[in-house]
């Protein structure tokens, strides 16, 4: 469970650095992201690539980049 937390952190700021809105979300959306980007990648690319505490870094980091970018334009069209 911890190391889900750590990795999915570490993945929401990759993600977040990629798209350059990490920074404006802050940690614990940056956690979510990469938490709920991982399911996402997984569901579009499977589980292939190099793999940190038994996840699958490219597809769960594909995966938390379209969740920040989706989650960064819809908070910009609310404003």
């Amino acid at each position: 469970m911890i190391w889900s937390l750590i990795v999915g952190a570490l993945i929401g700021l990759i993600a977040g650095a990629i798209t350059k809105k990490g920074s404006s979300m802050g940690w614990i959306a940056n956690i979510l992201a990469g938490l709920v980007g991982s399911f996402v990648g997984q569901a579009l690319l499977g589980t292939w690539g190099p793999s940190l505490a038994g996840m699958a870094l490219i597809p769960f980091i594909v995966g938390a980049v379209i969740v920040v970018a989706v989650v960064s334009f819809v908070l910009s069209k609310m404003n």
